[in-house]
Parts: structure tokens; sequence; C-alpha cells
């Protein structure tokens, strides 16, 4: 297979930051680091030499001299070349896989994850906390009393810190088993 054209490649590597943009942006994160990505992709986009030459020749340094590109990116960058994937890109994506996205959270299975999409509808960890916040969680049959029966889902950690990780924001801690309605 042959290597890809240099402007090629960083047409590939810009769509990814751009990727990583919209994502964030649909999840809720910060418009500043949804801007940092879309900045990156355009620097990226505007290069005369392929990225891939910054990097080997110096290293994530010289990526980290691009106007709009940080240390976070750089890393990114540097993990796209060499591994031809973006782990955090993945993540983001939920693999098109809300479900499984769902059943990152602790004392959330997959068959309850799939439940939650096709009952409710639900596709982020920010839909998840709405949800137990709102009360929706108690019309899935079982899970509104799960808490009390099942220890899992009682000691579970708040949704807050794993979506703080996916959506770039902080928001009111909640465990997957409460189900108590705002006031």
């Amino acid at each position: 297979m042959e290597a890809p054209l240099p402007e090629r490649l960083n047409e590939d590597i810009a769509g990814r930051l751009e990727e990583v943009a919209q994502l964030l942006a649909t999840q809720g994160a910060s418009r500043f680091r949804v801007r940092a990505y879309q900045r990156a992709a355009e620097t990226v986009r505007r290069l005369t030499r392929p990225v891939s030459d910054i990097l080997a020749q110096e290293g994530l340094e010289g990526l980290q001299a691009l106007p709009g590109v940080g240390e976070s990116i750089a890393r990114a960058i540097r993990d796209i070349l060499a591994r031809g994937r973006l782990a955090m890109l993945e993540r983001l994506r939920g693999e098109s896989d809300p479900a499984k996205l769902l059943a990152s959270v602790p004392g959330i299975g997959r068959a309850t994850a799939d439940r939650l999409h096709q009952e409710l509808g639900l596709e982020t960890l920010e839909d998840l906390e709405a949800a137990a916040h709102d009360g929706r969680l108690e019309q899935v049959a079982g899970l509104g009393q799960a808490a009390g029966r099942h220890p899992r889902l009682a000691r579970a950690p708040p949704v807050a810190p794993q979506a703080a990780g996916v959506l770039g924001a902080q928001r009111p801690a909640i465990s997957a088993g409460d189900s108590r309605r705002r006031p």
C-alpha cells in the first residue's frame, strides 16, 4: 500500500481534528476546547509540508510550535501518525454505539445500556444524567427499584466525572441509581 500524498495526509489529520471538534460541540464541551481543535485543523490543513515531516524532524515540540497546536493536540497528531487512529476520537464517537458509551458508566451493564438507549432514546452521558434528574430512569422496568436491591447501582460513582471527561464540562454529581426529581 502506498503512503498517502503529503497534502492528503495533512487533510486526513485535519479532518479528524475537525471531527473531534464537532463531537465535542455536540456533546456540550467547552467552546474554547472545541475552538482549539478547529484552529489546529485549520493550521494542519494550511501547512506547506507534511505534518509527519515536522514530527520526524522536530518532535512534539515542532508540532506545538504550530499556531493553535498545544501539547494535547500535538500528542493527538502524533497518535494519528503513529497508530493510524485517535483513541479520543473513537471514545467520542462511541464507535457510533450509544449503548457502549452508556455501558461505560460503572453499574450499568450492556443489557441495561441497550434498554436505556432503546426505551428512553439516551445517547450521551448528558442524556443519562438528565434522565436520572427528571425521573425517566424510573420508567425503565425494574431500573427505578434496582438501586435499592442492587448494591452496585446504589454505590455507583457519580455520572458527572465520566461525563466531564467526555463532555469537557462539569455537571452536578448524581449516581446512576439516583432517580430523585428536581424540585
